[in-house]
């Protein structure tokens, strides 16, 4: 029996050094926000400091020097963070994914986002440059020396920062991500295609029926968009398999194979599910990039006059998509005037506020004077152009001036585990052809005649974007703040300020084109390429843009249409529906004074007046299901206000969802429908179908008839998903507000410690916006697209100035920092925003190496 007590003993011991071994791991993966560590390449010493609120502070002595910490900072804490979203831009992730995220390289690689961050770059001023380039040091300084283990991701991955090359990022990386956020917030390419696809099924009413204009206005194209599209023969046949487009080469064979069972064939378990995750991801990505729809945003400022305390109170919720880590940072950067190396001077800095990791300076926030706030304005910046094929020489396109040469480069992109894959991409007049990386538009378009071209404002070299993000934080009243953000470019910005002295404005900030008065399209739909009316013709001077003193007392955007009535030019049609405004403006208006409080209150509001709207129509249904009377006693009462905890709001989702389906799916095919649906909800169009009474849309029953049978259907579906008692279900089992971890939030074991989930209360049009993409057949109501972060600032004492957002300010998941302020975003909880903290929790000093 020795062997016995032996092998037990050696098992037990195995176990305990494996255990000890990876709580040795996990300590070793915490930044270090202690004591000193001896960084090369500082000037001087770095105080970085973190305040009981979380908020790290950088004290330098020269701007460089602040600049290089917050890239230590950032690699400290947001390593993997960095890692993902540095591939992403540079078209890198099948390096480390495989075929499963291959589309969204091809998608990266079109827009060349990579070699246009280069260009801009090499047209920012010395200063600008410099402090790009600090800021890089700072990064490759944290990894050349790495005082702490880098986190899991890397290992479970087997991935090296900065891949094989090491270059962890670049200064042209910063320029890169600025376009990235650009993508992320600016377009509307997908509008314009999804107008496109659904002509094929509708005629040209009918579809401004479906995807209506801004409430009370007509169509901005006075063309008829069908028929144009029928009358050059734009679509594939149905018949036809998704032909490669001319000059492709070998990555012609690549389009035609299916990435859902590279995802699911070979390896392991856990990288079938890894690959299936990043694969969602992927395709979601490529549907979101180039719209606008549901990325929306609140912000409103009151003045003085109308508040207690007799200054200015700014509030301010970008609404971004969930993610875990969050998209924000927050810290301070405070450093002296100093010179750039040419000797040209810069200003000091002092600003602390929500930071990017990737960018060196302070996004959203404050400095000791003056606050800022950021809303989308969503102009209309991307137009799609149908560029014709030469059917005698697939190699050039036509133009107003007969047919010219696609201009071609030649991509490679290396695939983990299989051959790498080279790729021809092509670009016109107007910009890159998204058709070689898109595969949506093989299943629309016959690429043998067409392929579509973006025209982009972002692409454009002169965007100087990062250059405005330094300047604003050594803004010291909004008059220097607007001057800063004069070189603002893309995506365009609805910008609130208030300063301590009273003063408050807006003014939509960034590049607009100006389209001619007999182009009878306007951007709303692919126009052709080869007609030179279609083409921008300049731009919107700066002091024509939409602005507001403040005169009325207070100023709000919602991105609604934010253009006064008269307004000589032309930004978009594409206006997020103005039921946030109008609540936020109904708010303010309730109460003759208002405080820090009275404005966190309308933050946090969760009444849906899109709901309000359409909830007549649910009230009536006649359903004969066995539910149907428990349901509409629990909708009797129901007055639109989406909280968590009640049963209400999930029927009237449920119902909503199943209405559009009932009435859409059958007018434009199962295919296009789901191609065209999710954040895109429809919800105008359906509103003006119900209020119609349309009996097109309605039929073969009546509207009334459809109302019944969605309900019916919603009641099936809630009943097998949570049970036979309708007052057991509640609206925040259905729509936890999660903010995924990529990749490992697509693995199941995996999720409940990376990602970070909870219950939430709104919806898509409520001012505490819950988002939820209907069309993700798993979690069709799952808020992922959130309150990014909530602040309120205090011109009375902006010491008292307020933040909170939704996971934690630590990217490193054993962190305790991970998720810790989760429970408070989703209630009414916040943290105090401070310059000048009256302690601080940890300090820590980076010190130049001997």
């Amino acid at each position: 029996m020795a062997w016995i007590k032996k092998t037990a003993v050696a098992l037990v011991a195995g176990a305990l050094l494996v255990g000890a071994g990876a709580a040795i791991y996990v300590q070793r993966t915490f930044a270090v926000v202690d004591g000193k560590l001896q960084v090369p390449g500082l000037g001087q010493a770095v105080k970085v400091q973190r305040d009981a609120a979380d908020v790290t502070h950088v004290s330098a002595q020269s701007p460089q020097d602040a600049w290089f910490a917050m890239g230590y900072v950032h690699a400290q804490e947001r390593t993997w963070q960095l890692e993902f979203n540095r591939r992403v831009m540079h078209g890198q992730l099948s390096e480390v994914f495989g075929e499963a995220t291959l589309e969204t390289d091809k998608l990266m690689r079109s827009l060349d986002v990579v070699g246009t961050a280069r260009k801009q770059y090499a047209g920012l001023p010395l200063y600008a440059r410099e402090a790009l380039q600090a800021y890089s040091r700072g990064i490759h300084a944290f990894h050349k020396n790495r005082p702490q283990a880098l986190p899991p991701e890397f290992l479970v991955l087997g991935a090296k920062p900065g891949g094989d090359t090491g270059a962890v990022w670049e200064p042209e990386d910063s320029v890169g991500w600025a376009l990235m956020m650009a993508l992320d917030l600016g377009g509307n390419w997908g509008n314009e295609f999804a107008r496109l696809s659904v002509a094929r099924s509708l005629d040209t009413e009918r579809l401004w029926q479906l995807m209506p204009p801004y409430p009370g206005e007509p169509p901005a194209a006075t063309a008829d968009l069908a028929a144009l599209y029928r009358q050059w023969g734009v679509y594939r046949s149905d018949a036809a398999a998704a032909a490669p487009s001319a000059g492709l080469a070998r990555g012609a064979a690549l389009q035609a194979r299916k990435p859902e069972a590279a995802a699911e064939r070979g390896g392991s378990a856990f990288s079938r599910q890894i690959g299936a995750g990043m694969l969602a991801w992927a395709e979601e990505f490529a549907r979101n990039a180039g719209t606008n729809e549901g990325k929306g945003s609140n912000n409103w400022v009151v003045a003085g006059s109308r508040t207690e305390s007799g200054k200015p109170l700014l509030a301010n919720d970008p609404h971004l998509s969930l993610s875990a880590p969050a998209i924000w940072y927050f810290a301070g950067l405070k450093a002296p005037a100093g010179k750039a190396s040419d000797g040209s001077p810069i200003a000091a800095i002092d600003a602390v506020g929500a930071t990017l990791p990737g960018l060196p300076f302070v996004v959203l926030g404050r400095t000791a004077q003056v606050a800022w706030a950021f809303t989308n304005t969503n102009p209309d910046v991307q137009d799609l152009f149908l560029e014709q094929i030469n059917p005698a020489d697939p190699t050039q396109y036509r133009t107003p001036g007969g047919w010219a040469p696609f201009e071609v480069r030649k991509e490679v992109f290396r695939v983990k585990g299989k051959p790498d894959v080279e790729l021809a991409l092509r670009s016109t007049r107007h910009g890159p052809v998204l058709s070689d990386a898109q595969k949506s538009h093989a299943e629309v378009l016959d690429l043998q005649k067409y392929v579509l071209a973006l025209r982009w404002t972002a692409l454009d070299a002169d965007n100087q974007t990062v250059l405005a993000g330094l300047m604003a934080n050594q803004a010291t009243s909004v008059e220097s703040l607007f001057a800063g953000f004069a070189s603002y470019h893309s995506p365009m910005q609805s910008v609130l300020a208030a300063d301590v002295n009273g003063r408050i404005r807006f003014q939509a900030m960034g590049r607009v084109p100006v389209r001619a008065p007999d182009n009878d399209i306007r951007g709303v739909a692919p126009s052709p390429g080869w007609d030179a009316r279609y083409d921008w013709k300049g731009w919107l001077p700066l002091d024509q843009t939409p602005q507001d003193e403040g005169a009325k007392g207070w100023i709000a955007t919602a991105n609604q249409r934010v253009t006064a009535p008269g307004y000589p030019h032309y930004l978009t049609q594409d206006w997020a529906l103005p039921y946030r405004y109008e609540r936020i403006a109904g708010l303010i208006e309730a109460r003759p004074k208002h405080t820090a409080a009275s404005l966190q209150a309308i933050q946090l509001d969760t009444a849906s007046l899109a709901a309000r709207h359409l909830l007549p129509y649910l009230q009536q249904a006649q359903s004969s299901h066995p539910l149907a009377a428990k349901a509409q006693a629990l909708l009797k009462d129901f007055d639109g206000v989406m909280d968590a905890r009640r049963a209400a709001p999930l029927i009237m989702a449920a119902w909503t969802d199943e209405l559009v389906r009932g009435l859409v799916v059958p007018r434009i095919g199962e295919a296009r429908f789901a191609a065209t649906y999710g954040k895109r909800d429809y919800r105008a169009g359906l509103e003006g179908m119900l209020a119609r009474n349309d009996t097109w849309w309605c039929q073969p029953s009546t509207c009334a008839e459809q109302s019944a049978a969605a309900l019916g259907r919603a009641l099936d579906r809630l009943q097998a998903a949570y049970g036979a008692e309708p007052a057991a279900w509640r609206w925040g089992d259905a729509h936890p507000a999660v903010s995924g971890h990529r990749p490992f939030g697509s693995v199941a074991a995996l999720a409940r410690y990376f990602d970070v989930s909870v219950p939430s209360n709104g919806d898509s049009y409520t001012v505490n916006v819950g988002q939820y993409n209907a069309g993700d057949a798993k979690a069709p109501f799952a808020n992922r697209h959130a309150a990014s972060l909530r602040a309120i600032y205090d011109l009375a004492d902006l010491e008292q100035s307020t933040f909170i957002y939704q996971t934690g300010q630590s990217g490193l998941v054993f962190s305790p920092r991970y998720r810790d302020m989760a429970t408070a975003w989703a209630g009414a909880g916040n943290r105090l925003l401070q310059r000048e903290p009256a302690r601080f929790v940890h300090s820590l000093t980076l010190a130049p190496a001997p």
